[in-house]
């Protein structure tokens, strides 16, 4: 009974985090309602007994909805994504566009034919099993790629800072002499 209702709690909460994702005004609330819809999704997988994935929901999403807001910071000309803007295009079409695809997969969950036998027993170490499936000999790249994204990240945060690439004006953090935002003019 808890578990269902823990359950029913989270699926109600991801649902109403990803209506939120389209009804708040900024970049950076979105961004954080999207990180609670994904974290709320997680819990059910948590349930299942599958902490693997479950932990690897929360641990890829927060991950990934942080790098989002890291980005929105530096490149975004709105400040941090929080001046208020339109987060919806085209709402009609959006609307009906999402009318049918829910109701195309609530028939698909209710008329699908769903098989009555009982599932086989879970396997003895289900989630050794899971990671040679999901990386198998490809363990080696995967390390690789999230090296490179960290790099590209860290890349990213010190182009973005205000000095440059190259730190291009010396020591001399005032500025260069005709930058009124770093308090060059007048000297």
């Amino acid at each position: 009974m808890a578990e269902w209702t823990v359950f029913v709690v989270c699926a109600v909460a991801a649902v109403a985090a990803g209506v939120a994702v389209f009804r708040v005004d900024s970049m950076a609330r979105a961004t954080f309602a999207l990180l609670a819809s994904f974290v709320f999704t997680a819990v059910p997988v948590l349930l299942l007994d599958l902490a693997y994935l479950g932990v690897l929901i929360v641990l890829m999403m927060t991950m990934e909805m942080v790098v989002m807001a890291v980005f929105m910071v530096m490149f975004m000309m709105n400040p941090a994504g929080l001046m208020p803007m339109t987060m919806v295009h085209n709402n009609k079409g959006a609307l009906v566009i999402s009318v049918a695809v829910f109701c195309a997969l609530a028939a698909g969950a209710l008329l699908v034919p769903w098989p009555r036998e009982s599932a086989p027993p879970p396997p003895a170490e289900p989630t050794l099993q899971l990671g040679e499936a999901l990386m198998g000999d490809d363990l080696l790249v995967m390390m690789v790629a999230g090296l490179v994204l960290f790099a590209t990240m860290v890349s990213g945060v010190l182009l973005a800072t205000g000095r440059g690439r190259y730190d291009r004006y010396g020591d001399d953090l005032r500025g260069r002499p005709d930058d009124p935002i770093r308090g060059g003019v007048g000297r």
